[in-house]
Formats: structure tokens, C-alpha cells, sequence
């Protein structure tokens, strides 16, 4: 009547047997309370390790975000602060250079007209001095000549002196001015 040993009408759910059931429900409840007992705990345990361990890395990953954030506006506020010294220090250094570039500046004048005071000075010297020299040797060859022309001798100085100035008077009247 049945064509498998062993089974009863609904199968392998139904035994022929009771004691196959009865069998089958032991293990099956020994299966259950080893799971219960040994292999929930150890995946309670492990579930409870990673969730600790992702809410800590979570965590200490808010805190990085955190510190890092910190760390952003300090440095934001210290390039700001640099900014502002930079520039401060630019516009120090451009006023530091304007003042001694006026005061090079007022040196160079000062300089210049010590030069040319000096130059003025040293040609008015050597002009006297070339005067002088000339008068002495105009009026000693103007006297020479003269004395040549009219044949006697002009030793008279104080007389020559007159004459000769009188002559040099009367050549710068008549050159041109310049």
C-alpha cells in the first residue's frame, strides 16, 4: 500500500512510526537550545562588539570632523590675521620707503648745491687769481711797449697800475656781454 518503507500517508512529516516523531522532536529541541544557549549569545556578542565598534569609530569620526572643523578656522583666522599683517607691514615698508626716499632725496639736493657753491666758489678764486695774473702781465708788457714806443722808461708803478686797470676796465666795457 505504501510505496516508500517507512512513511506514512503524508511522508517523510508523518512517520509510520511515533517513535521516528517523537525522535526527531527531541534533536530538533536539543538543536534548538544548543543554537539558543551557544550560538545566539556568540551573535549577540559579536553584533554587540561591532555596533560598539562602529559607533565608536562614528564617533571618533565626529570628534575627527570636529577637531578638523576647529582646526579650519583657526588656521582660516590665523591667514586672516597674516593678511592683515602682511599688509600692515606693506604699508610700513612703503612709508618707510617714501621717507627715505625724500630723505636721499634732500641729501642729493643738499649735496648738489654744496657742489655747485663750491664750484661757484673755486671759479670765482681762479678768476681773481687769472685777473691779477693778467694785470701783472698785461701791464708789465704794456709798459715794456710803451716804454719801446716812446723811447723812456715807464718805472713808475702806482701810474702803470692805473693805466693798465683803466685798460682792462675799458676792454671789459667794450666786450660783448654774454
Amino acid at each position: 500500500m505504501y510505496p516508500l518503507e517507512g512513511t506514512g500517508p503524508l511522508g517523510p512529516l508523518l512517520p509510520a512510526h511515533i517513535s521516528e516523531l517523537v525522535v526527531g522532536l527531541v534533536l530538533f529541541a536539543i538543536i534548538i537550545f544548543v543554537v539558543w544557549k551557544v550560538i545566539v549569545p556568540r551573535f549577540e556578542t559579536m553584533y554587540t562588539e561591532r555596533a560598539d565598534a562602529i559607533r565608536g569609530g562614528i564617533e571618533r569620526a565626529e570628534q575627527a570632523q570636529d577637531e578638523a572643523a576647529q582646526a579650519l578656522a583657526a588656521y582660516r583666522e590665523k591667514l586672516a590675521t597674516a593678511d592683515d599683517e602682511a599688509a600692515r607691514i606693506r604699508d610700513a615698508a612703503k612709508a618707510t620707503g617714501t621717507q627715505i626716499e625724500a630723505e636721499m632725496r634732500s641729501k642729493a639736493e643738499d649735496d648738489a648745491a654744496r657742489i655747485v657753491n663750491s664750484a661757484r666758489a673755486q671759479v670765482e678764486a681762479e678768476k681773481s687769481l687769472a685777473m691779477e695774473s693778467l694785470r701783472k702781465d698785461v701791464g708789465q708788457m704794456a709798459t715794456t711797449l710803451a716804454g719801446r714806443i716812446l723811447g723812456e722808461s715807464l718805472d713808475d708803478d702806482a701810474r702803470v697800475k692805473k693805466t693798465v686797470d683803466s685798460f682792462i676796465v675799458s676792454l671789459s666795457e667794450d666786450s660783448p656781454k654774454k
